[in-house]
């Protein structure tokens, strides 16, 4: 079901499609930089609407780094495939990321990472590169020079040891009798994070059973070992602080990894037979509904390698469902000569965004790409228990990231596609008709009428569940994480396993100022319990300098926005210290381009904080935080709308290669596509609102209709 309004009743005259015009709309604004925003506007819609799948929804490639391939060709020689078509079309692209000086970073201007080097040059390998040709000596010699296999982490332990280069016992110990621990044992298996969790299941079998496929000599890579495997450094996660003493919880699960390789070793495990039949039901159990195990690639590909230990046959359903969705995350190179993966795919995150873009660019519900995008978007609301119901009393409600993920909705996808929906509906429920609006006014027949309540009412039904389920997601602490309730237990960060550094999903900056953002959206505001503790919470978490850490995107200009966003949307003045703070420093970072930039670097070294190549999504956030800060007159904010005007290219996009996404801070960054798109149009409409707000008073337009989300929906509260 869509909107039923009859778009053929709305006026083109150059607005891309049957939008109301807003107050920025008006040809005769005297000031040449609205103009030229109005331009760049209007070219981003139309390159947008142009981008809307046939669903309804909008999903741009999420880039990863090489990790993704080397490893997906590790698998296939693990299942014999190395000299696949795929495994070949693999290691091309991974030739064309290699840097000059022989190595492979996690993104690009990044440093050499040293485990997804050795599985760039073991891959390479696999596939029948020359060890003596140029590019490969090149990455050896980088690879020794800073540290050689020895250095690798746990997950590229594991796959060196499925391919007979190590032994088992130089990898953590990942016991499937974790699945058989109670919850309210302190390690269990719903006190690590989702992520880890879905890969924890698959890999206890594979750390149970220990298989291998051994590979030719000439195929292997002993000569990337600088020491004997047992030689090797103990594994831990990055950035803890030291502990390391006789009664400290570092020593205390190393103690623990020993017990259980010896208990193993001379099959001393009693239960280890119904810990794996455990762990084969949990894991096939959370297929269903799925893409794939946690819809995310580790999992995916652990699952696999599972099922062939538990004795799967390649034709069973189980194997072909892991491997459709593990092939569904292949893309085409343009030449067709190689191929690259996504991680995962972010439909949900993109539809809703997109939404809230075209939103603040001043389109409205009627339109017919907004009402599909909007179905699509109720269709995706997950009502079933997850994972995060096993610690959370509430009826299901929330949203995921990827196109199926019953299991795992989370606070982000919710928070923002709450705020998609009630920016919607607030317009949708004036009517097709609102007096003084510069559209053609018609009748609504009683049947249209009709459909339109309806479907309000369900928009209103959504709203009201994921409102719900958000707000119960809330940590003790007043923040939110992504997927689970005071999922915070940093004495598992010390699991040998931990090094992938994303053990926990506790609170974050970022996040709950989305959240706050959402809640400000549906009308709450300081003085409600729930608002006053994300506040707290924020005031608590912000840096000595004024910026806010972003866990989910790079990094401090990330974190600063979104707090800054969500504290004006739940009505903290300008005023505040925090928020004056915050705002000043956003404009300390800003470069003498007018743009902003910052790289995962600062991840490592926060002494980087706001510094790096700058790019159309970052600046776009500042932006945003500014003007979330009362900042619109600010010079800063004029010289950061000229900057993204300026470097908008003719089809209403912005070239960006660097990667402002985060998977896990030090150790997996992004490259989300649509974020140099999106992003800019919401911070140029929302400048564009803010910029003719007076010329807006003086016609009687309704610029409201495009004005800050996070200060809107009042009119609609109630309904929530």
């Amino acid at each position: 079901m869509q909107f039923p309004w009859n778009p053929s009743v709305w006026p083109m005259e150059g607005h891309d499609g049957f939008a109301t015009p807003p107050a920025w709309a008006d040809d005769s604004t005297p000031n040449p930089l609205s103009t030229s925003v109005r331009r760049a506007i209007l070219r981003t819609r139309r390159w947008l609407f142009d981008q809307q799948r046939d669903d309804g929804c909008w999903a741009a490639e999420l880039e990863g780094d090489t990790i993704l391939e080397s490893e997906t060709v590790l698998l296939l020689a693990f299942l014999g495939q190395e000299d696949s078509h795929l495994a070949h079309r693999l290691a091309r692209h991974m030739i064309r990321q290699q840097l000059p000086d022989g190595g492979w970073a996690m993104y690009p201007g990044g440093k050499i990472e040293i485990s997804g080097s050795v599985k760039a040059y073991f891959a390479l390998k696999l596939t029948g590169h020359d060890p003596s040709s140029e590019y490969m000596q090149r990455a050896r010699r980088a690879i020794l020079a800073h540290g050689g296999a020895d250095a690798v982490n746990s997950f590229t332990r594991f796959y060196l040891a499925l391919l007979g280069q190590i032994p088992y016992s130089q990898c953590p110990a990942v016991p499937p009798e974790i699945v058989l621990l109670p919850k309210w044992f302190p390690v269990n298996l719903y006190a690590v994070s989702s992520w880890s969790r879905t890969i924890i299941v698959p890999l206890s079998i594979v750390s149970a059973v220990q298989p291998v496929r051994r590979v030719d000599a000439s195929r292997g890579i002993r000569e990337l070992f600088i020491a004997a495997p047992e030689n090797w450094p103990a594994l831990r996660c990055p950035g803890l602080p030291g502990r390391t003493g006789l009664f400290s919880w570092d020593r205390f699960f190393r103690t623990v990894d020993r017990m259980m390789k010896w208990c193993q070793q001379k099959n001393l495990l009693p239960c280890r037979g119904k810990a794996i039949r455990a762990a084969e039901r949990w894991m096939i159990g959370r297929f269903e509904g799925s893409d794939g195990l946690g819809a995310i690639y580790p999992p995916i590909v652990w699952s696999l390698i599972a099922l062939r230990c538990l004795g799967y046959d390649d034709e069973s359903p189980e194997v072909c469902e892991c491997r459709k969705q593990l092939d569904d995350l292949v893309l085409e190179e343009e030449d067709g000569a190689a191929a690259r993966l996504q991680p995962c795919k972010s439909p949900v995150w993109d539809t809703a965004i997109t939404l809230r873009a075209l939103h603040a660019g001043g389109v409205r519900p009627e339109h017919p790409s907004v009402a599909r995008a909007v179905d699509w978007l109720l269709d995706k609301q997950i009502t079933r228990p997850g994972d995060w119901s096993e610690t959370v009393g509430v009826d299901p409600g929330g949203w995921c990231f990827e196109h199926n993920n019953d299991f795992y909705p989370d606070s982000d996808d919710t928070a923002m596609v709450l705020m998609a929906l009630a920016a919607q509906f607030e317009d949708a429920r004036r009517g097709p008709a609102v007096p003084g609006d510069l559209r053609v006014i018609s009748r609504e027949e009683p049947d249209e009428a009709e459909l339109r309540e309806a479907m309000l009412g369900r928009t209103a039904d959504a709203i009201r569940r994921g409102l719900a389920w958000m707000l119960a997601m809330q940590n003790d602490d007043g923040g939110w994480g992504a997927f689970d309730r005071n999922n915070n237990r940093q004495f598992l960060c010390y699991v040998p396993f931990a090094d992938h550094n994303a053990m926990i999903d506790p609170s974050t900056p970022d996040l709950t100022g989305r959240v706050l953002e959402a809640l400000g959206t549906l009308g709450r505001r300081v003085g409600d319990p729930a608002v006053d503790r994300a506040v707290a919470y924020l005031r608590s978490s912000q840096e000595p300098d004024g910026s806010w850490f972003g866990r989910w995107g790079v990094n401090y200009v990330y974190g600063t926005w979104q707090a800054l966003t969500g504290l004006a949307s739940v009505g903290v003045p300008s005023n505040d210290l925090a928020v004056v703070a915050g705002a000043q420093w956003l404009i300390s970072h800003q470069q003498p381009s007018g743009g902003w930039g910052e790289s995962p670097d600062t991840y490592e070294d926060p002494r980087l904080r706001g510094q790096g190549p700058t790019t159309a999504s970052q600046t776009a956030w500042a932006i945003l935080g500014l003007l979330a800060a009362g900042m619109e007159d600010h010079p800063s904010v004029a010289r950061a709308v000229q900057y993204l005007v300026d470097r908008q290219q003719s089809d209403g996009t912005w070239h960006e290669a660097e990667f402002t996404g985060t998977g896990f801070p030090r150790v997996f960054y992004l490259r989300y596509h649509y974020y140099p798109i999106y992003f800019p149009l919401i911070a140029l409409g929302r400048w564009a609102a803010t910029a003719a707000a007076p010329l807006a008073a003086t016609a009687a337009q309704p610029a409201a209709l495009v004005a800050h989300e996070g200060r809107s929906c009042v009119a609609a509260a109630a309904a929530f």
